[in-house]
């Protein structure tokens, strides 16, 4: 299995197991429909700068746009609260191509909203957001670096 194969596994397991308390079932379906990684999934991962973090295999990641736009992060349910996230978000924070931005941006879920806040991130806005024919809430939120 590729990389791109292991994250996209861990954002399908995230989503659907460990966003469960937070998001219904029809939502979490809606929001990562197959357990297959899609076609477009490894240009996606490509187009940012990835990070992850890896036991044997992917646990968690984390991409970063040049424009410093958080688009994926996740880390696996059987990892989640034993701070993957927070060392891949501090591998974003010490990397030369971030340390020239001035704010970081991302859309946050209900889950992943207080770990940003946790880290100094502020809410925006809340907004919705359709992933095939069902509304999302999320949260754009922006940090000041």
């Amino acid at each position: 299995m590729n990389d791109a194969e292991m994250c996209h596994r861990v954002f399908f397991n995230a989503v659907r197991m460990g966003a469960a308390s937070h998001y219904s079932e029809i939502e979490r379906a809606a929001w990562a429909p197959c357990p297959t990684m899609p076609a477009t999934w490894p240009d996606k991962l490509g187009s940012h700068i990835t990070y992850v973090a890896q036991v044997s295999d992917i646990i968690g990641f984390i991409t970063l746009g040049v424009d410093g736009y958080l688009d994926l992060a996740f880390v696996a349910p059987g990892y989640m609260g034993q701070g993957i996230g927070k060392t891949l978000y501090h591998a974003v924070l010490q990397d030369e191509r971030a340390i020239g931005l001035t704010e970081l941006t991302t859309e946050a879920s209900h889950l992943a909203r207080p770990f940003f806040e946790s880290l100094g991130w502020k809410v925006k806005s809340e907004q919705q957001v359709e992933r095939r024919g069902v509304l999302l809430t999320n949260f754009c939120m922006y940090k000041n670096l």
